[in-house]
């Protein structure tokens, strides 16, 4: 593994045993992929760009720069997708209004409080769980609604996948630490061949981002950049999916 974005933290020694055990060695992807976003939302991005320390004033968890580095990458990334109708599914967070159901994060981080700084300079209509208009959903697209880390976990990914007989995710979004990892690790476990985008990826913590990405790399998916990704998606046959439609039923 050269040039990669690890490379500057990995040491020779953590190097040799990876490479003494076989680890990070490609895996392969198959023949039905699905482009899964996750996270890419307000809470994440915040509404604006800007350095990540005035962003983090208004929107706690915001990434900053990085968020706003990525999401040029995405765009073409699901721009790829729809041309070659492959389905994407996007996550995104949901909670009372009271926050009462946000459980365990309000034990651990801020997402138990108001996600953004009441400075009335401010304010902003937009919902921390709104996806970025940037990425916004087509109608075709899938929204899945999620509380945990993971895209499987209590939500109906894994039915939804079943319908489209998928055999790949491809997962970019956010953060690389937190929720993708999670959902790499989840699908790996249900024995779907995992592809995480290294530059459609992004993370409040430079070091927490590549770490993360070498871990993945080893042991549970191929780590590629996006212009594999999207050269992958163009080398596919046509018409793989019956994708919804996105129009409303009409009852006879």
């Amino acid at each position: 593994m050269s040039d990669r974005i690890w490379d500057k933290y990995i040491s020779e020694r953590d190097q040799s045993v990876f490479n003494a055990a076989g680890f990070g060695q490609n895996s392969g992807l198959g023949k039905r992929p699905v482009l899964m976003v996750i996270d890419v939302n307000y809470a994440f991005c915040g509404d604006r760009r800007e350095p990540i320390l005035e962003s983090v004033k208004r929107w706690k968890l915001s990434c900053g720069e990085a968020a706003w580095d990525t999401l040029p990458i995405l765009v073409k990334l699901i721009e790829a997708a729809h041309n070659k109708e492959i389905p994407v599914i996007y996550t995104t967070g949901y909670s009372r209004a009271d926050k009462w159901d946000r459980g365990s994060w309000s034990w651990k981080n801020p997402r138990g409080e108001n996600l953004k700084h009441s400075e009335p300079a401010t304010k902003t209509n937009r919902d921390d769980n709104d996806i970025m208009d940037e990425i916004a959903p087509h109608p075709q697209d899938i929204v899945v609604w999620k509380q945990k880390p993971s895209a499987f976990h209590e939500a109906p990914t894994m039915s939804y996948l079943n319908l489209l007989k998928a055999d790949t995710i491809i997962i970019a979004g956010t953060t690389t630490s937190g929720c993708v990892r999670a959902t790499a690790v989840d699908a790996f476990s249900h024995n779907f061949r995992v592809g995480v985008i290294e530059d459609g990826c992004f993370d409040r913590s430079d070091v927490s981002h590549a770490i993360t990405l070498l871990d993945l790399h080893a042991k549970y998916a191929d780590v590629v950049e996006s212009d594999g990704i999207i050269k992958y998606f163009n080398n596919l046959p046509n018409n793989l999916y019956d994708l919804p439609s996105g129009l409303p039923v009409q009852l006879k």
